[in-house]
């Protein structure tokens, strides 16, 4: 099939540098953004085949939707696409759970769009502002056939992760949020560098256990969506979750969104429910006092 439009929901840093670097490799892209708004990046320019609008119904007839919006606004904003959704393949493009259900996109999506079969999760390590100016970036694309077939034609990074594992490369993203937040706490509440090793690797464990009980891949958490992610996140200072973890150790109120926190209380509530031992986890979750 030939991808000649792809349809992408949300104008934020992430969906917008997915756009710009789409239809930089000559997609054509429409770009919905809730209140026309897009995101700008320094000495990046807008293509001239993305188009950028504030009405679902555009979307209707594109060939592949990517939904990027906030996971706080993930479900209602799919609510608003359901009445112009063509069976086009849907790509997952926001990390994370819902506050208040602790289910994943995906679960979500199935809620929303139950006549959609065709679906998958892109994640992986990704900065927007990087991807916008063209930096090398890889990914891990999950999802059915179809939708590895439609990445593979239209997302125009360096280089694609594939599987079907869906569940995995969603805990992954979840779980390296979660990661950031512990690594940067702990860079300021503990002096020995072995502990932080010891405390980060039992925690990776529990979520990894976690995963393989929910039918997640072992390889998955090795890719590009996880140790990938996991490396990009959890060492890196201008990472939201590491300096939100770095503000909580020093009793400050973290800047803005720090998805970790909801995720924290994500993987707890998962694991807890099906009889997954988060020891250390719960450990550090009290010492953070989230």
């Amino acid at each position: 099939m030939v991808y000649k439009t792809v349809g992408i929901i949300g104008a934020g840093a992430w969906g917008t540098a997915l756009a710009i670097n789409i239809a930089r490799g000559g997609t054509n892209v429409i770009l919905w953004s809730f209140d026309g708004e897009y995101m700008h990046f320094n000495g990046v320019d807008i293509p001239n085949n993305l188009t950028i609008v504030r009405e679902p119904a555009k979307l209707a007839d594109t060939d592949v939707w990517l939904n990027v919006t906030p996971s706080s606004f993930f479900r209602e904003t799919m609510r608003k696409f359901t009445e112009f959704y063509n069976d086009q393949p849907v790509i997952i493009c926001t990390k994370g759970a819902d506050s208040k259900t602790h289910k994943f996109m995906s679960e979500i999506l199935q809620d929303e769009l139950p006549t959609c079969i065709d679906f998958g999760v892109l994640s992986g390590p990704q900065f927007a502002a990087e991807v916008a100016s063209g930096a090398p970036t890889g990914s891990t694309l999950a999802g059915t056939k179809r939708v590895l077939d439609a990445g593979r034609a239209v997302l125009n990074l360096a280089y694609l992760d594939e599987t079907d594992d869906i569940i995995g490369t969603q805990i992954s993203g979840v779980g390296k949020n979660v990661m950031a937040l512990i690594s940067g706490f702990i860079s300021v509440k503990i002096q020995s560098e072995n502990e932080r090793a010891l405390i980060f690797t039992r925690c990776c464990n529990e979520i990894i256990n976690l995963g393989i009980a929910m039918g997640a891949k072992i390889e998955t958490f090795t890719g590009l969506c996880g140790l990938g992610d996991l490396f990009l996140s959890a060492t890196s200072r201008t990472s939201r979750n590491y300096a939100g973890g770095v503000a909580i150790a020093n009793d400050i109120t973290p800047d803005g969104t720090v998805e970790g926190i909801f995720a924290f209380d994500t993987i707890l509530t998962r694991a807890k429910k099906i009889g997954i031992k988060t020891l250390i986890l719960n450990d550090m979750y009290k010492q953070m006092k989230l």
